[in-house]
């Protein structure tokens, strides 16, 4: 039988203790991860804004509304002791691609940019919520094109995105050419917010969809598009534009988020 002698045995259970060690915190890392982990952060991103006013309705614009939705909405979280922090906290202009590195920088935990839609069909009508992905409609692409026509009141929007021209259909071919990280995540956030918001206010969902916005592109967390509804459509302008009815948008977002989170999925 082969005999290990004292130095060996000393070294074989430093080997034991090493390994007992590393599965120990292999644990603990499993048990810690983001299903475990508290909501600490959600950046929310108020579209639009300052020389930026957004769709235009009969008498509001989408750059104000998407503030005051989003206001309710941090109120709401915070008193759910969820910390939450606005791409923009005024009427300001802020760049597409400054919004998605603020929550990266930030290391947010979820990002939700809110909205207001529009079609010259003055019947649509409703809430929908987007992630991440390639339009399958060409009314998606519309509601793309029209957010994403943000970046030309840029400057140096060009140099700044490699020349993406957001009103061009082949434009948005690199986005079928990359998969999002957390796009199944993003999709689960974005069917509890539509789910709460037609379960809060009443109004129609219009589901959840996905497309190419350029906010969500280069976001490193579930992010999701929020279009609370139609300025084109004089039901939902004057449902949007009262205090009663952002509070509804705001509870169905807040109530989305929480649920998303308690389920981790």
């Amino acid at each position: 039988m082969f005999a290990l002698n004292n130095d060996m045995k000393k070294r074989i259970g430093v080997l034991i203790l090493l390994s007992a060690t590393a599965l120990t915190t292999a644990s603990f890392r499993v048990e810690s991860g983001p299903k475990g982990a508290g909501l600490k952060l959600v950046v929310l991103d108020p579209g639009h804004g300052g020389k930026d006013p957004g769709t235009l309705g009969a008498v509001a614009k989408e750059k104000d509304l998407a503030l005051q939705v989003a206001l309710k909405v941090k109120n709401l979280l915070q008193q759910k002791s969820v910390k939450v922090e606005l791409t923009r906290g005024d009427d300001a202009f802020v760049g597409l691609q400054e919004r998605a590195e603020l929550a990266n920088q930030k290391k947010a935990d979820l990002f939700v940019s809110i909205h207001c839609n529009s079609n010259p069909n003055k019947a649509a009508c409703g809430s929908e919520t987007y992630a991440m992905g390639v339009h399958k409609s060409d009314e998606n692409f519309e509601v793309m094109k029209a957010e994403n026509a943000s970046i030309l009141m840029e400057h140096n929007h060009k140099e700044k995105y490699d020349g993406f021209d957001p009103k061009s259909h082949d434009a948005y071919i690199i986005f079928k050419l990359h998969q999002h990280a957390s796009l199944r995540q993003s999709l689960a956030l974005a069917e509890k917010i539509e789910t709460h918001i037609e379960k809060s206010s009443g109004r129609k969902s219009r589901g959840v969809k996905q497309a190419g916005f350029m906010v969500l592109w280069k976001t490193t967390m579930p992010s999701v598009l929020v279009e609370t509804g139609f300025l084109s459509n004089a039901n939902d302008e004057k449902f949007l534009n009262s205090k009663e009815g952002q509070q509804y948008v705001a509870a169905g977002i807040c109530d989305g988020i929480l649920e998303f989170h308690k389920t981790g999925q």
